[in-house]
């Protein structure tokens, strides 16, 4: 159910399929990956929601949200991802929450973080990446020919890309049905959406803003992640002044659903 009773822009709340929930004296909002929606946080939001504003939300062009008001212009890079988390936050009324972004969002974060700081006290990154592309020291975990590569078979084939991606990206090969559930989720975003959101996702390079950050930090890496090696969460570590960083015993891109348990633990013990 969606809560209105302090929503300043309900055609925003309707654009994004904002819900929440829980009435904790801070608000908790959490935004979801590439090719994702908020279910993904199905098994570690509603640990926050006894003394947290809990606030889930889809980005336009994901899950619930309203497929009419996506705008190639403006989805063209993070940015756009970044005023929405803004202007959601306000329209909520949140200062000094904790912003907890999963992959791509987690530099949505940063971003919004820095447009607006007063918004967050604490940001939660979970496998984060400012740039996939390697570029001389830097290690992304991907060549630019690789970056290609995987969006040029996006672009060629939405559905095989998913079947093919997914579980690599996922890992827990001995859990089968954590990588069929991500291969559904991709499969449910509009193909034309999907490639737009990779290019954004993928080209971006996000490694400049992080000095910018004054939230408190938390990154939460996965081993053996394809998307974010623990390299690129070492960076982003090393590049924002006093954040933490945690290691997770959890394989895979996607601990918010192969490792809750841990996930919630870790989150808890920052905030």
């Amino acid at each position: 159910m969606t809560k209105t009773d302090t929503v300043a822009d309900p055609g925003l709340m309707a654009r994004l399929a904002v819900n929440v929930r829980g009435a904790g004296p801070q608000a908790m909002m959490f935004a979801h990956g590439f090719g994702c929606d908020q279910a993904m946080w199905r098994y570690v939001a509603p640990a926050f929601e006894r003394d947290h504003r809990v606030v889930l939300f889809d980005y336009v062009g994901a899950g619930a949200s309203d497929l009419a008001a996506y705008d190639a212009e403006k989805y063209g890079s993070l940015a756009g991802y970044a005023n929405d988390v803004v202007a959601l936050a306000r329209a909520l009324d949140i200062r000094g929450g904790t912003f907890v972004g999963h992959s791509v969002s987690a530099m949505i974060g940063v971003l919004a973080a820095n447009l607006a700081p007063e918004l967050f006290a604490n940001l939660v990154l979970v496998g984060p990446s400012p740039r996939y592309v390697d570029d001389g020291a830097y290690v992304g975990g991907f060549t630019a020919e690789q970056i290609e590569e995987l969006l040029d078979f996006l672009d060629s084939n939405h559905m095989g890309w998913s079947q093919t991606m997914a579980p690599v990206i996922m890992g827990n090969a001995d859990r089968p049905e954590l990588g069929e559930e991500l291969i559904n989720s991709f499969c449910r975003t509009d193909p034309e959406i999907a490639r737009h959101f990779a290019r954004t996702t993928f080209l971006s390079d996000n490694r400049e803003d992080l000095a910018r950050v004054h939230a408190r930090v938390l990154i939460l890496q996965c081993r053996n992640d394809l998307i974010a090696p623990v390299s690129v969460g070492e960076f982003v570590h090393r590049q924002i002044r006093g954040s933490e960083f945690v290691l997770l015993d959890a394989v895979g891109h996607c601990p918010n659903l192969s490792a809750p348990a841990e996930t919630i633990a870790a989150i808890r013990a920052f905030v």
